[in-house]
């Protein structure tokens, strides 16, 4: 990819650029953009997005990189400020705009070099840009350890020096014009004391790069000043002013050639404790024979638009939203799924609701084959801020292109905590080392008072957004990994163990056990950090795990998690779980709900007890399963006020009918919660675990 790097002349904007080379990009141009000559402010300008002490230096990049620069003054103010940037000519955004477009018209570049590493002000600004431009931006430093990452530019030979400090225990006389190595030991003292960002995340202090492997020749400073900008007794801010430099060739040093640790997004599967044991290796025998008792899809499941009551907190569920399609007719796909949309609309505007209010959907798709002509259509829907997405391809009836179920919040500013509920998005586009960009038009997470709804994770490569090689277990692990990644940049100290509920979509029979394995490891892992911090007699109440087998998943991944995380304490929440037997079946419950009480989820199953090849009625179990429901939904009242909103049936469907059990459920549900009832959201899978036949999850909000 031809790339602009975006330079400020700092350490962080040098070394994304030598990531860049090192992922095999061609960086072929420099931006930077510099305060206006008449603002007075000449040395460095107060601006929330741009590095601009130093600046006078930068043309020097330009003969040290033997790289044409482009360069723009900054005439705009940070007027827009919020998490989320939409277009102000006046903001200072609108001048990286510019200066993007002009390089882009002249030297054709497709991707834009960011040194980005925790800053979201910024890298949601340039993103936005980068959008509108089609440019993709590369931000490989991204949410990095920062002490790794210092290490590294260390040892990558960036030779910076610091030019600008603003934080308790930095001294003008001391640590201005030393170098990175110079002050590494006395930065990680500083951030185990104070807190410090080590590589100056915070404004702590400023850099600028003399010299780095991609330098043809290095910057030689030969004078410089000191100016105090504040000389505040416990943290003065002051910088250095270059008064002369020069360029020297790098005589008997090789230029342009480096390396740059090996990439960490590939992680190799080598540790044995990791796998199952010996009787788990064996895949859970299908032993389930039983006839279907009635006509094979006799109803369709898809045709039944449906939605649960709504919530004290303003949250709605909406099930059966399908987009029907048979390539015989006369519409096209792209059609049928503007008129499913255009259904979703209706049925959200006759509730209140706006397609912006939607914070999680559920894409069940007929073929992935469909998956780019209805994300045409989806991302019309859904632009700036979209919903978190979980997308897989299940066993959908015949003439059903996809069917869709989402979660919406509104809050009501009469009656709700608006700052408690504030919408908070993660919609991370930028290619880097962290997770994988948000390349369509979802988000990573959705943020809600404290619950993290999460989008589905499969195992790509986040430099590359290739998927994993090695496997089932890479994958697993690789995947998690992400989920984990995610939660933890929505909330610093949320873990793997804060989920409270999570599907796990695989596309084998064989992959169940190495699901779970990968997941109670994961979980142990957690655990063994909490305990080293707590109560080593008390278990933290982890989320309810579903796995299921369905036919294929995004990318050819083997598996995909989808998780919902809960910012709470989750030694203090509360579980109970309950069993019986009915007509030939074992039906089991389990159900959590938050600390806060803001939340809860119900797992149920219905198992066969043993193999069978007679007709088995439904009509008992089904009733007894609704019955341990409404239990579990009382029982969960008396700790928490949430209603339940969700009733996801995943159940076999080479085993049961589609309209016995739409009726069945449906049926028992509005007689035994009335007002309550969720939506009913039928899942037709190719495999559950075990003996299982129907599994259920519900989601209470």
């Amino acid at each position: 990819m031809r790339v602009v790097a975006l330079i400020s002349g700092g350490k962080d904007s040098c070394y994304n650029m030598m990531q860049c080379v090192a992922a095999g990009h061609q960086v072929v141009a420099l931006a930077n953009l510099r305060p206006a000559e008449n603002t007075g402010q000449t040395d460095e300008l107060d601006s929330y997005m741009y590095q601009t002490v130093g600046h006078h230096a930068i043309d020097l990049y330009a003969d040290a990189l033997d790289l044409p620069l482009y360069r723009c003054f900054i005439k705009g103010t940070s007027v827009n400020t919020g998490r989320e940037y939409t277009m102000c000519q006046e903001d200072e955004v609108e001048d990286l705009y510019r200066l993007l477009k002009l390089v882009k018209d002249k030297e054709g570049v497709e991707g834009v070099s960011v040194g980005a590493i925790l800053s979201d002000y910024q890298r949601v600004r340039v993103e936005h840009v980068c959008r509108r431009l089609n440019l993709q931006p590369l931000a490989y430093l991204w949410r990095q350890n920062q002490e790794i990452l210092l290490k590294e530019m260390i040892s990558s030979n960036i030779q910076a020096i610091i030019i600008k400090v603003a934080a308790f225990g930095l001294d003008p006389d001391k640590h201005l014009g030393k170098t990175l190595d110079q002050v590494e030991p006395y930065l990680l003292e500083l951030s185990e004391k104070y807190g410090v960002h080590v590589c100056g995340e915070g404004g702590e202090y400023e850099t600028f790069t003399l010299d780095c492997p991609l330098f043809k020749k290095k910057i030689v400073v030969d004078s410089a000043e000191v100016v105090v900008h504040s000389a505040d007794a416990f943290a003065p801010v002051a910088y250095l002013h270059f008064l002369k430099l020069h360029l020297e060739n790098k005589q008997g040093e090789s230029s342009g050639t480096f390396v740059v640790n090996s990439c960490s997004c590939e992680v190799s599967c080598n540790n044995d404790d990791i796998f199952p044991s010996s009787e788990e290796d064996e895949p859970e025998k299908n032993i389930l024979v039983i006839s279907k008792s009635l006509k094979p899809n006799s109803l369709d499941i898809t045709k039944t638009f449906g939605s649960s009551g709504k919530s004290l907190s303003g949250y709605q569920w909406f099930s059966g939203i399908t987009a029907h399609f048979l390539p015989s007719k006369d519409k096209n796909a792209q059609e049928a799924a503007r008129e499913a949309f255009s259904s979703l609309q209706a049925n959200m505007t006759s509730e209140g609701l706006k397609l912006k209010d939607i914070i999680l959907v559920h894409l069940y798709v007929k073929s992935m084959e469909d998956f780019n002509v209805i994300n045409s259509v989806y991302v019309t829907e859904f632009d700036l801020c979209p919903p978190a997405r979980v997308c897989v391809e299940t066993l959908l009836p015949d003439g059903v292109l996809f069917c869709i179920d989402c979660l919406a919040h509104k809050y009501d500013i009469a009656t709700v905590d608006v700052l408690h509920d504030e919408k908070l998005v993660m919609h991370v586009q930028s290619i880097s080392h962290w997770a994988p960009a948000s390349i369509g038009p979802y988000s990573q997470s959705i943020k809600v008072g404290d619950v993290l709804y999460c989008a589905g994770q499969i195992a790509l490569v986040p430099c590359t957004m290739r998927l994993v090689s090695g496997g089932i277990w890479t994958e697993a692990i690789v995947s998690l990994r992400h989920v984990e990644r995610v939660i933890q940049a929505m909330s610093q100290k949320t873990a793997l163990h804060h989920v409270i509920t999570a599907s796990c979509y695989v596309t084998d029979s064989k992959n169940i056990p190495i699901a779970r394995s990968v997941w109670q490891k994961k979980l142990q892992e957690c655990k063994k950090v909490e305990d080293s911090e707590t109560y080593h007699d008390v278990t933290a109440v982890c989320g309810l795990l579903a796995v299921v087998v369905i036919s294929h998943l995004p990318r050819d991944a083997a598996i995909e998690w989808h998780v919902v995380a809960v910012v709470d304490d989750p030694l203090q929440r509360k579980h109970f779980s309950m069993k019986m037997l009915s007509e030939g079946f074992q039906i089991e419950c389990e159900s959590v709900v938050s600390s806060s009480a803001s939340c809860g989820s119900i797992s149920l199953h219905l198992s066969l007890i043993s193999p069978s090849t007679s007709q088995l009625d439904l009509g008992g179990p089904l009733h007894d399963l609704v019955a341990m429901f409404r239990q579990a939904v009382e029982k969960l009242s008396e700790d928490c006020s949430a209603s339940p909103l969700s009733f996801r049936a995943f159940f076999k469907e080479d085993i049961f009918d589609a309209e016995t059990l739409q009726t069945g459920l449906q049926e028992y549900l509005e007689k035994y919660l009335g007002k309550k009832t969720p939506a009913l959201i039928l899942v037709p899978v190719v495999d559950l675990p075990g003996t299982e036949v129907i599994h259920i999850t519900c989601w209470l909000s």
